[in-house]
C-alpha cells in the first residue's frame, strides 16, 4: 500500500491526544420561530436551504432559510374535510418540485415558482410512500421520476407545471413492477459508470433491499414515454433479504448528502453511502459507482454490514436503562455517522466503528417526532415535532476519521482526513512502519521522508537492510522538508546523496559489464541500461534542483573519487563553474570539448585565462570565437598572440594572430597603440622577405597613424624592411632620409614618388630630385634616357645636372638641351630688361606727381562751417582735406584724441603741451608742429579709417532728440 504524502509535518508524541475534544461533533439546537403557527405540523421537508412545513389545517408554509422573513403561505385547492390531512411531502434536492400526499389519496404538485398546487389526476388514489428524483438536476420539470406506493407498486412518471386547465400535470404514468413485500419504503436513482444512460435503482421494503443497475432507454421527445421500462425488463435485481419478524417495525432508506468538497451540480460521482432501517437494525454500506453493470449490486452488498438495533438501543450507550417503549423510529445519514431517533432521544453512531458518539434526550414525555430530514445539498439535518423545529448541528464531523482509518491500516484515507500536522505526522510514521514490515522499503522511504521519525533511525533501518535505493529516496524526500536556513542539514544530506548516486551508477555499470561479458539474458541487459538512464536522470534532476546546497570542492572530490567524468562535468555546468570545466578539458587536451564550452561563455576573464594555451593548439577556432566577442580588451589577449607568433612557422596569410589583430584594426577600428604596435612587430619580425602586408597596413594608417613611428622604424631597420622604413620616414616628414634609403636599395621609382611629396617646399623638393638625378645618371646607360626621366620635375635645369655627368661625356649628347636652356635664359633676360624699363618710367611719373603736390589748393567759401562744431570755419585756424571736409584745428584734434589709440593719443598730448607751454623753440618747435599736424590731420575723420572704426556707434545718440528725425 503506497501513500502519497505531499505536506511537511511536525513531530507528534503519539497517536493519542491529537484531536480537539473540547467541542462535541453533534449538537441539537431548537429553532426559534419568528411567526405564530395556528395548527400543528403534520409533515415537513428540507432541501437547498428551503424549509417546507405542512399544517394540519391544509396550509403549506414555504420558507427560504436565507430570507426567513419572507414566507410563502399556500393553501390546498380543497378543504381538509374533502381531501384529508397532508400525510407526506416529497421535495427534490434543488427544492424546485414538491409532491403533496393527503390521507385520502389525493396527490398534488407544486413548483417552486408557483403558489397554486396542481392535482395529479393520474396519481389519484395512489398512496405514495417514496420518490426517486431524476439525478439530472436542476430541471424545469421533474423529468422521469420513480414513485413507490404502499401497495408495492413502482411507477414512473413525468411531471411539469401547466397553466392550461385541460392539460394534466403528469405527462404519463407507467407501472414498472409490483413487489409482494408490501410498501415501497425507499427509492433512490443515481448515475453510474460516467454515462447518463447507465443508472442504479435502489429499492427498499420492510424485508428486502433491491439493487438494479443497467442501461435505461431513451424517449423520442422529453417526457414522451418511459425510460426505466428497459432497465426493469432486461435486468434482474440483486437482493439482500432479512428474516421476517412477527412485528414489522419502521423501514426507511437514507442516502448520505453531497460531499462538502463537491460543488453542487458538478458532474462528479459523489462518494455516497446508504442505510436501510429495518426491524433488525440499520444495514449500511457504500454506494459504489463502478462497474456500470448489474454485478455492482453484489459488490455493494458484499461490503455492507448490519448495525444491530440492540447496539443502538443498548443501555451502555445511553448511560441509562433501556425502556420497553423505546424503538428505532427513523434514521438519517451524514458523511460518517448514522443519526437515529429513538423515542425522544437522538442517537448518533459512527458507521465505521459502530460506536455511539452522541446520545441525548431531546423531547419531553409524550412528544413524538415527525421524522428526520436531510438537506442533501447543504448538509444540514433536521427533525420536527407537531409544534417545534430542531436542527442537528454537525461540526468537524471527520476529525476522528483519520484515527479510525489508521487503526484499520488504511493509510491513504487516514492521510486524506488528517487535518493537523501532528495527525499527518502520526499517519506517516505508522504508514512507514507498516510498509517496512511488508518489505516495501522504497514506498516507506517516501512516507518516512515527510514524517518526524528520527533521521538516524530511518537511515540505519535502510542501511542495515542494504536498501540503498530506499535510502536515496528517503534522503531526497527529507531534503525537501528542511527550510532554506537549515544550511548545514541540507548540505550534509545533499553531499551524502551525491555519494549514493555515484555508488549506484558505478554498481549499475558494473552489472551491465558483467552481463555483456556473459552474452546472455538480453532482457536483463536492457533493464539494467534503462535503470542506469533513470538513475542518471534522477541525479541530474537532483543536482539542478539542489545545486545551492552542495559545496563545490567537496562535491568535486566525491565525484572524482568515483571517476564519474560525465557527472562531474554536469555538476560543474549546473553551478556555472565554467572555469573548472574548461580547465578539466584543457588538462586532458580535449580541444573540441573545450571550444564547445568556450562558445557559451560571455565572461571576458575566461578568454584571458585560457587564450595562451588555446591559441597554441586551436588558434583558428579561438580567433573565430573571439571575433564574436567585440567587448574583449585587446591588451589582455596580446600576450597570447605573441606566444602564438613565436612558435608559428607558416606564411603570414595563415597567421591567426595577424588575422585577429587585423579584425581589431579594420572591423572594430581600435585606436589602441598596443594593438597596432603588436601588428607591426609581427609583420616586421616574420621570416618572409615580402613586405606587401606590412606596407598595406602602413599605407592604410594615413598621415596620423596609431602605431608608434619610432618603434616601427627601429623594428623595420632591425629586420631590414626597406620599403617600410622609407614609408615611415616619409610619414615622419624626413624626406631626405627616405629618399636616401630608397636610393641605397635602388628603389629609384619609389624615391622619385617621395621626392614629389613636399610640394609646399620647392627648395627641399629640388634637393630631393637632385639626389634622385645623381642616382639615375650614375645608373643610366644613355644620357638621353636619364634626361627624359628627369623631365618629370620642372625644378631641375640642365646646369643642375651637368656636374653629375661623367667627365668623358661629349657635349653633343645633350647639345639640344643646352641650346634650349640658353634660349630660355635669353628670353628671361629680355623679359627682365623690359620690366626694368617700365619701372624707370613709373618712377619718373611718380616724381612728377610729387612735384605737383606743392601746388595743390582748396577753395573755402565765406560761409563754410566746421563739420564738428558747425561754427564759421574762418573764425580760427582750420584744416581742409581733399575730400572738401573742413574742421577747426582744435575740433579736429579733439575728435582725433577720442578715436586714436593709447600711444597716438599720448604723443598728441605731449606735443600740444610742449608747444603751448613753450618748452621747445626754433627748429625743434617747427619739427614738433609738423609732427603734430601730421598726427592730427593725417586723414579726414569723416571718410577715412576713423569713420570705419565708428561703425558700431549708434546713428542717433542717446542725448539727441529723436523727434527731430521724425518725417
Amino acid at each position: 500500500m503506497a501513500l502519497d504524502a505531499t505536506n511537511g509535518f511536525a513531530a507528534a508524541d503519539s497517536v493519542q491526544n491529537l484531536t480537539d475534544e473540547g467541542l462535541p461533533i453533534f449538537d441539537v439546537e431548537r429553532v426559534q420561530l419568528q411567526f405564530s403557527v395556528a395548527a400543528d405540523f403534520v409533515a415537513a421537508q428540507v432541501a437547498n436551504n428551503v424549509l417546507v412545513l405542512a399544517l394540519s389545517n391544509g396550509r403549506i408554509l414555504r420558507i427560504d432559510l436565507n430570507r426567513p422573513e419572507d414566507i410563502d403561505d399556500i393553501d390546498l385547492p380543497k378543504r381538509v374535510s374533502e381531501v384529508g390531512v397532508i400525510r407526506r411531502m416529497f421535495l427534490d434536492p434543488t427544492a424546485s418540485h414538491l409532491l403533496i400526499c393527503t390521507s385520502l389519496g389525493e396527490n398534488y404538485y407544486l413548483h417552486t415558482q408557483s403558489r397554486q398546487p396542481r392535482p395529479l389526476s393520474r396519481l389519484r388514489g395512489v398512496p405514495v410512500e417514496s420518490v426517486a428524483w431524476n439525478p439530472s438536476l436542476p430541471t424545469a420539470t421533474t423529468r422521469e421520476i420513480l414513485i413507490g406506493a404502499s401497495d408495492g407498486n413502482i411507477y414512473e412518471t413525468f411531471i411539469e407545471t401547466s397553466t392550461e386547465f385541460y392539460r394534466k400535470e403528469e405527462k404519463f404514468l407507467k407501472a414498472l413492477t409490483k413487489l409482494p413485500d408490501g410498501p415501497i419504503t425507499g427509492l433512490w436513482v443515481d448515475i453510474i459508470g460516467g454515462s447518463v444512460d447507465t443508472r442504479r435503482v435502489l429499492i427498499t421494503t420492510h424485508s428486502r433491499v433491491f439493487h438494479l443497475a443497467g442501461k435505461v432507454g431513451r424517449s423520442a421527445h422529453e417526457g414522451s414515454g418511459s425510460i426505466y421500462t428497459r432497465l426493469f425488463d432486461s435486468e434482474q435485481p440483486v437482493i439482500h433479504e432479512i428474516s421476517r419478524t412477527a412485528g414489522a417495525g419502521p423501514s426507511a432508506l437514507a442516502i448520505s448528502p453531497d460531499s462538502p468538497d463537491i460543488k453542487t451540480y458538478d458532474n462528479v460521482a459523489s462518494d455516497r453511502a446508504f442505510a436501510w432501517l429495518s426491524s433488525h437494525g440499520v444495514y449500511h454500506g457504500k454506494l459504489l459507482a463502478t462497474p456500470g453493470n448489474n454485478d455492482l449490486g453484489n459488490l455493494v452488498f458484499a461490503e455492507s454490514k448490519l448495525l444491530p438495533k440492540s447496539q443502538i438501543l443498548s443501555s451502555e450507550a445511553s448511560g441509562r436503562k433501556k425502556t420497553s417503549s423505546e424503538s428505532l423510529d427513523a434514521i438519517a445519514l451524514t458523511q460518517w455517522h448514522i443519526i437515529s431517533l429513538v423515542g425522544g432521544r437522538v442517537v448518533v453512531v459512527n458507521r465505521l466503528t459502530g460506536t455511539v458518539v452522541y446520545d441525548q434526550l431531546i423531547l419531553d414525555q409524550g412528544q413524538k417526532a415527525l421524522g428526520l430530514y436531510v438537506d442533501q445539498q447543504k448538509n444540514t439535518f433536521w427533525f420536527f415535532t407537531g409544534q417545534e423545529i430542531f436542527e442537528i448541528v454537525v461540526k468537524d464531523e471527520d476529525r476522528d476519521i483519520w484515527r479510525i482509518m489508521l487503526q484499520r491500516q488504511q493509510y491513504d484515507m487516514a492521510m486524506q482526513y488528517a487535518h493537523t500536522p501532528a495527525q499527518k505526522d502520526a499517519v506517516s510514521m505508522a504508514s512507514g512502519d507498516y510498509l517496512v514490515e511488508k518489505g516495501l522499503f522504497v514506498e516507506a522511504a517516501g512516507v518516512y521522508g515527510k514524517s518526524s521519525k528520527p533521521f538516524e533511525d530511518v537511515a540505519l533501518t535502510f542501511i542495515d537492510r542494504g536498501q540503498n535505493d530506499a535510502l536515496r529516496k528517503y534522503l531526497l524526500t527529507k531534503l525537501t522538508t528542511y527550510k532554506k536556513n537549515s544550511t548545514m542539514q541540507r548540505m550534509m544530506i545533499s553531499t551524502w546523496l551525491v555519494e549514493i548516486f555515484m555508488a549506484k551508477l558505478n554498481s549499475l555499470e558494473d552489472s551491465i559489464t558483467v552481463e555483456v561479458e556473459s552474452a546472455e539474458n538480453g532482457n536483463g541487459k536492457k533493464q539494467s541500461r534503462d535503470q542506469l538512464d533513470a538513475v542518471r536522470d534522477e541525479y541530474r534532476e537532483f543536482v539542478t534542483k539542489h545545486k545551492s546546497d552542495l559545496d563545490p570542492k567537496t562535491t568535486y572530490d566525491v565525484i572524482s573519487s568515483h571517476a564519474r567524468e560525465d557527472e562531474l562535468l554536469f555538476f560543474a555546468n549546473a553551478i556555472s563553474d565554467y572555469n573548472y570545466v574548461l580547465s578539466y578539458w584543457v588538462r586532458r587536451e580535449r580541444w573540441v570539448e573545450t571550444l564547445n564550452v568556450l562558445k557559451k561563455q560571455t565572461d571576458p576573464g575566461v578568454f584571458y585565462r585560457y587564450s595562451s594555451v588555446l591559441m597554441t593548439h586551436v588558434g583558428q577556432e579561438l580567433v573565430e570565437i573571439m571575433m564574436r566577442h567585440p567587448k574583449l580588451e585587446p591588451r589582455k589577449v596580446i600576450p597570447a598572440l605573441l606566444d602564438y607568433n613565436k612558435n608559428f612557422k607558416g606564411p603570414l596569410i595563415q597567421n591567426q594572430a595577424i588575422r585577429y589583430l587585423l579584425f581589431l584594426v579594420n572591423q572594430l577600428h581600435t585606436a589602441d597603440a598596443a594593438v597596432h604596435n603588436t601588428l607591426v612587430s609581427i609583420y616586421a619580425s616574420h621570416e618572409s622577405k615580402d613586405e606587401t602586408g606590412l606596407l598595406a597596413y602602413l599605407e592604410s594608417q594615413g598621415e596620423e597613424p596609431h602605431f608608434d613611428p619610432d618603434f616601427a622604424l627601429r623594428l623595420c631597420i632591425q629586420h631590414k624592411r626597406t620599403l617600410s622604413c622609407v614609408h615611415i620616414y616619409t610619414n615622419m616628414g624626413q624626406y631626405v632620409q627616405a629618399v636616401d634609403l630608397a636610393l641605397s636599395h635602388n628603389e629609384v621609382e619609389y624615391a622619385s614618388i617621395i621626392a614629389d611629396r613636399p610640394m609646399s617646399n620647392p627648395a627641399l623638393r629640388k634637393k630631393l630630385w637632385l639626389a634622385v638625378a645623381r642616382k639615375v645618371i650614375s645608373q643610366s646607360n644613355g644620357i638621353k634616357t636619364a634626361i627624359e626621366f628627369l623631365k618629370r620635375c620642372e625644378l631641375l635645369k640642365i646646369e643642375d645636372l651637368i656636374p653629375f655627368f661623367p667627365d668623358f661625356v661629349v657635349i653633343d649628347d645633350f647639345k639640344d638641351e643646352i641650346c634650349n636652356a640658353l634660349e630660355d635664359y635669353s628670353r628671361n633676360i629680355d623679359s627682365l630688361k623690359k620690366e626694368m624699363d617700365e619701372s624707370s618710367q613709373t618712377a619718373a611719373n611718380i616724381k612728377i606727381d610729387i612735384a605737383g603736390l606743392d601746388h595743390r589748393y582748396a577753395i573755402v567759401e565765406p560761409g563754410e562751417k566746421c563739420y564738428v562744431c558747425a561754427l564759421p570755419l574762418l573764425s580760427r585756424q582750420f584744416f581742409v582735406f581733399p575730400c572738401q571736409h573742413a574742421f577747426h584745428s582744435d575740433c579736429l584734434g579733439r575728435k582725433v584724441l577720442e578715436q586714436a589709440g593709447v600711444a597716438k593719443s599720448r604723443r598728441i598730448k605731449e606735443c600740444q603741451v610742449q608747444i603751448s607751454k613753450g618748452l621747445v623753440s626754433g627748429a625743434k618747435k617747427d619739427a614738433m608742429v609738423a609732427e603734430l599736424d601730421a598726427l592730427v590731420a593725417s586723414a579726414c575723420i569723416l571718410c577715412s579709417d576713423y569713420a570705419i572704426k565708428r561703425i558700431d556707434e549708434p546713428f542717433v545718440a542717446a542725448d539727441e532728440d529723436k523727434a527731430e528725425w521724425a518725417l
